[in-house]
C-alpha cells in the first residue's frame, strides 16, 4: 500500500467506523465490502489508507495488505476486474508462470489463495481505489469471511450491499477541520511559518473558497509553502473570484497558461463529467443556472423542459456519480458542491447560450408561479377558490420552507433580467416571510423589487415594493426608514388616485408612527384608513385599521374607545373566518381590558387567542399570547399559572431569536416571580430584560424593565439600587414624552425614597406623579399617588416626633 497521509483532518469518526468494519470477525454477515464514496477531491483515498494502515499496525492483516488503483474514471478506461485479479495474485506471491491462462481460472485461484490463508489464520486486506462501478470489483470480493475488501468510489455502488457492503458517505470537511488541514500542511513544511497563527480568519476564508475539499485545500497549502512571502489573505483574494477559482486551485508549479484540466480539481470533475451521457451532461450544465444552493426535482424539470418523472432518473444518475447529493434521501432536493457548481457554470458559459437563457426564463417562471400559488393558500379565507398546485396550506408552507433560499436568491437575479418577475415574486413572498419572521430576507428582496419597479418606471409597482419594504423595516425596528417608505407609498397612491391602496398606506404608516410615539398622527392615519375601507365596503381592511387604531388609542389612554375598536375588529374577522387576524384582535382586546381592570374578560380574550395560535401552528404569536395571558393571570393572583405562561413565552422567543419580545416576557416573568417571593430570580429576569432592551436601543422597554427591577430590589431591601432604577425609568419616560409611565415611575421612586427616610424627595416625587395622573384624568392612579403622598407625610411626621423625643431624652 502507499503510505498513509501524514495528517488527516476531521475524519476521526469515519476512521473509527472503517476500523469497526475491518476488525477481525467470523460467522455469517462478517464478509463486508466497505464502499467509501464521495465527490472528487473529498479525501476518500486518504481516509481509506489511514484506516488500512492503522488496521495493519494493530496486527489484523498478517496475510497481506494490498492496494490496487482501479482508475475507474480515467477517460482511457479503468482497470478491469480480471486484470486486477491478476495483479493481486502476483502481489500474493503467485509466480507469473503459475498464473492460469483464463480470467475465470485466475479468479478461481484468487479465491483459493484467500481461502488457504484464512485456514492458516492469516487475514488479507485489499484496498481497491477509484472504482467506478460495482462490476469492476465483483471478482475481488473475498469468498472467506475473515478477509476484507475496502473500496473507494465517487459513486455509491449500492449494489455491493448484496455482498455485505457497508456504505460510508463522505462530505466536505467542517470549517475548523478544513482550516486545520491548511495550517498543519503548511507547518509541517515550514515549522516556523508565522502565517497560520497570525491570520486565522484568512485561513478559514481560504478553506471556504476551496469548498473545504481536502484536494483543493492541499493545493492551496502548496501555494503557501512555495511562496513564503504570500500572505494567506492575499491567497484568499485570489480565490475569492469564482470565475477564476478553479484556475487558481492548481499546484504552484503548474504553468498559468496550461489547459484548465491541468488543475487537479477541474481534472477530477472533468473525468466524471465526460462519463455522463448527453442528457446527463445537459442537466449538469443547466443546474448551475439555479441561483440557490440546492434544486428541487420540479425546478430541475423546469430548467430542462422535461417532466418531473423524466428528470429524476437523470438527477439520480448525477448523484450516483457524486456530482450531486440528494439531501435527505428521498426528499427531491439536490445539492451540488460549490466547486462543482463553479465547474458546471463554466461549462454552461461555453455551451449553447440560447439553451441557458431559455432555461433561466423557465426556472424564474416556475418559481414565480409556484410562489404565487403558495401565497394564495396562505392568504385564503374559508370558501376562497384555491389553485391545485398545493394540497393545502401546510403543503404550501412546506414548499416555501424548502425553496426559501432559492426564492430569495432568484429575486436579485430576476431584478436585472426579468424585473416584473422580481416584483411578483417579492409580493408573493411577503406574507410567508412575515409568517416565518424572516424580515431581513424581506428587506433584501424588497430593495431589489424597488429597483426593478423603478427600472420599469412603474409607479404602481414602486408603491407596492415600498409598502412591503416598510412593513419589514418596522419589524426590525428601523422605524424612521419605515415611515419614509410608507409616506412615499402614500404619495404614489394619491397621485395615481388609488383609494384602496391609499387606505393600506395610511394604515401601515400609522403602525410605524406608533412605534416612534407620534400617537396623534397615528390615530389620524388609522381613522382615515378605516373610513376609506368602510366607504369601499372592504370589511377586511376596515378590521385591520380598527385593530391598529385601538393600539394607538390605548397608548393615549383612551381605553374605552380602544376596547370598542378591538371588539369591532375581532367581530369582523370572526365573521370573515380569518382566524389568524381574529386572534391578533383578541390579543389586543385583552390588553386593553386589562388596563381598565376587567381581568377575567382579558384572560378569556388571551386564552381564545392562544387556542387560535396553536391551531394555526404560529409559534411566534403563541409566545405573544402566553406572555399577555401571564400578565392577566397575575392580576387575579393565579401566579403559578402566570409564571408558567411567561416562562414558556420567553423560551419560545429565545428559540426564535426574537430578543425584543424575549425581553418583554422576562420582564413580565419577573413581576410574577416577585409576587411569589422568588425575589432573586425576579431580579435576574428583569436585569436580563433591561440589558436586552438597552442593547436593542428600546428606551421604552428599558424603562419598563427598570421599573420592575426597582420593585424587586425594594423587596430585598436594596433601596439605593431601587432608587437608581426608578430614577432612570422616570428619566427615560420623561424623555419619551410618556406621561403615564413617567407618573408610575415617579410614584415608585417616592416609595423607595421613603424607605431610606428621604422624605422631602419622596413627597416631591408623589406630588409630581399625582399631578401627571390628574392631567391624564386617570382617577385610579391619581388616588394611588395621593395615598402614597399621605403615607409619606405621616412617616415624616412620625419621624419628626421620634427625633424630638430623642432630643428631649438625650439632650442632643
Amino acid at each position: 500500500m502507499p503510505a498513509a497521509p501524514p495528517y488527516l483532518a476531521g475524519r476521526d469518526a469515519q476512521v473509527e467506523e472503517l476500523l469497526e468494519v475491518l476488525a477481525p470477525g467470523e460467522g455469517p454477515g462478517t464478509v463486508v465490502v466497505s464502499a467509501v464514496h464521495g465527490l472528487a477531491g473529498v479525501g476518500k483515498t486518504a481516509l481509506a489508507l489511514t484506516a488500512a494502515h492503522q488496521a495493519v499496525e494493530r496486527g489484523w492483516f498478517g496475510g497481506a495488505a494490498l492496494f490496487v488503483e482501479m482508475a475507474g474514471y480515467d477517460p482511457a478506461g479503468g482497470v478491469s476486474g480480471e486484470r486486477a485479479v491478476g495483479m493481486l495474485l502476483r502481489a500474493l506471491g503467485v509466480a507469473e508462470q503459475d498464473l492460469p491462462p483464463t480470467p475465470e481460472e485466475q479468479a478461481g485461484l484468487y479465491r483459493a489463495e484467500l481461502a488457504r490463508r484464512a485456514r492458516q489464520g492469516l487475514r488479507v486486506l485489499v484496498v481497491a481505489d477509484n472504482v467506478s462501478s460495482a462490476g469492476q470489483v465483483r471478482l475481488l470480493v473475498p469468498g472467506a469471511g475473515t478477509h476484507r475488501l475496502l473500496v473507494t468510489s465517487r459513486d455509491t455502488l449500492a449494489s455491493l450491499t448484496e455482498v455485505g457492503a457497508r456504505l460510508i458517505g463522505l462530505e466536505e470537511l467542517t470549517p475548523q477541520a478544513a482550516a486545520d488541514l491548511i495550517g498543519q500542511t503548511l507547518l509541517r513544511a515550514r515549522p516556523a511559518d508565522p502565517r497560520p497563527a497570525a491570520e486565522p480568519g484568512a485561513v478559514e476564508a481560504v478553506a471556504g473558497w476551496c469548498g473545504r475539499l481536502p484536494l483543493a485545500l492541499q493545493i492551496a497549502a502548496a501555494f503557501l509553502v512555495d511562496d513564503p512571502g504570500l500572505s494567506i489573505a492575499q491567497l484568499g483574494e485570489h480565490l475569492a473570484d469564482e470565475r477564476t477559482r478553479l484556475d487558481r486551485i492548481r499546484p504552484p508549479d503548474t504553468p498559468e497558461q496550461a489547459e484548465g484540466d491541468s488543475a487537479p480539481v477541474r481534472a477530477a470533475f472533468a473525468l466524471s463529467y465526460r462519463r455522463l451521457n448527453p442528457s446527463q451532461q445537459r442537466l449538469f450544465r443547466l443546474l448551475a443556472v439555479n441561483p440557490g444552493p440546492h434544486v428541487g426535482t420540479d425546478a430541475a424539470a423546469a430548467l430542462t423542459a422535461w417532466l418531473a418523472d423524466q428528470v429524476r432518473p437523470v438527477l439520480a444518475a448525477l448523484a450516483r456519480a457524486s456530482l450531486l447529493a440528494e439531501t435527505p434521501a428521498g426528499s427531491g432536493r439536490w445539492r451540488m458542491h460549490d466547486l462543482i457548481k463553479v465547474y458546471a457554470a463554466e461549462l454552461a458559459d461555453t455551451s449553447n447560450d440560447d439553451d441557458r437563457h431559455e432555461a433561466l426564463d423557465r426556472l424564474l417562471e416556475h418559481y414565480a408561479t409556484a410562489a404565487d400559488a403558495a401565497a394564495d393558500h396562505l392568504r385564503a379565507l374559508p370558501g376562497d377558490p384555491l389553485p391545485d398546485r398545493f394540497r393545502d396550506r401546510q403543503d404550501a408552507l412546506a414548499w416555501l420552507d424548502a425553496e426559501r433560499s432559492n426564492l430569495i436568491a432568484a429575486v436579485p437575479l430576476a431584478a436585472t433580467t426579468h424585473p416584473p418577475t422580481a416584483i411578483a415574486l417579492t409580493a408573493s413572498l411577503a406574507q410567508y416571510l412575515d409568517w416565518r419572521r424572516l424580515f431581513h430576507d424581506a428587506i433584501t428582496i424588497g430593495h431589489h423589487a424597488l429597483a426593478a419597479a423603478r427600472q420599469l418606471g412603474d409607479q404602481r409597482y414602486e408603491g407596492m415594493a415600498l409598502n412591503n419594504l416598510g412593513l419589514a423595516l418596522v419589524e426590525v425596528r428601523r422605524f424612521e426608514e419605515a415611515i419614509d417608505a410608507h409616506t412615499r407609498d402614500l404619495s404614489i397612491c394619491r397621485e395615481l388616485g388609488d383609494q384602496h391602496r391609499e387606505g393600506t398606506a395610511l394604515n401601515n404608516l400609522g403602525t410605524a408612527l406608533q412605534e416612534v410615539r407620534r400617537l396623534e398622527e397615528a390615530i389620524d392615519a388609522h381613522t382615515r384608513a378605516a373610513t376609506i375601507y368602510q366607504e369601499l365596503s372592504d370589511r377586511h381592511g376596515e378590521a385591520s385599521a380598527l385593530n391598529n387604531l385601538g393600539l394607538a388609542l390605548r397608548e393615549v389612554r383612551r381605553l374605552e374607545e380602544a376596547i370598542d375598536a378591538h371588539t369591532r375588529a375581532a367581530t369582523i374577522y370572526q365573521e370573515l373566518s380569518d382566524r389568524h387576524r381574529e386572534g391578533t384582535a383578541l390579543n389586543n382586546l385583552g390588553i386593553a381590558l386589562r388596563e381598565v381592570r376587567r381581568f377575567e374578560e382579558a384572560i378569556d380574550a388571551h386564552t381564545r387567542d392562544l387556542s387560535i395560535c396553536r391551531e394555526l401552528g404560529d409559534q411566534h404569536r403563541e409566545g405573544t399570547a402566553l406572555n399577555n395571558l401571564g400578565t392577566a393571570l397575575q392580576e387575579v393572583r393565579r401566579l403559578e399559572e402566570a409564571i408558567d405562561a411567561c416562562t414558556r413565552a420567553a423560551t419560545i422567543y429565545q428559540e426564535l431569536g426574537d430578543q425584543h419580545r424575549e425581553g418583554m416576557a422576562l420582564n413580565n416573568l419577573s413581576i410574577a416571580l416577585r409576587r411569589v417571593r422568588r425575589l432573586e430570580e425576579a431580579i435576574d429576569a428583569c436585569t436580563r430584560a433591561a440589558t436586552i432592551f438597552r442593547e436593542l436601543g428600546d428606551q421604552h422597554g428599558e424603562g419598563s424593565a427598570l421599573t420592575s427591577l426597582g420593585f424587586a430590589l425594594r423587596e430585598v431591601r436594596r433601596f439605593e439600587e431601587a432608587i437608581d432604577a426608578h430614577n432612570r425609568a422616570a428619566t427615560i419616560f420623561r424623555e419619551l414624552g410618556d406621561q403615564h409611565r413617567e407618573g408610575m415611575a415617579l410614584n415608585n421612586l417616592g416609595t423607595a425614597l421613603q424607605e431610606v427616610r428621604r422624605f422631602e424627595e419622596a413627597i416631591d416625587a408623589h406630588n409630581r406623579a399625582a399631578t401627571i395622573y390628574q392631567e391624564l384624568s386617570d382617577r385610579h392612579r391619581e388616588g394611588t399617588a395621593l395615598n402614597n403622598l399621605r403615607v409619606t407625610r405621616q412617616a415624616m411626621r412620625r419621624g419628626g416626633r421620634v427625633r424630638g423625643w430623642w432630643r428631649r431624652v438625650t439632650g442632643r
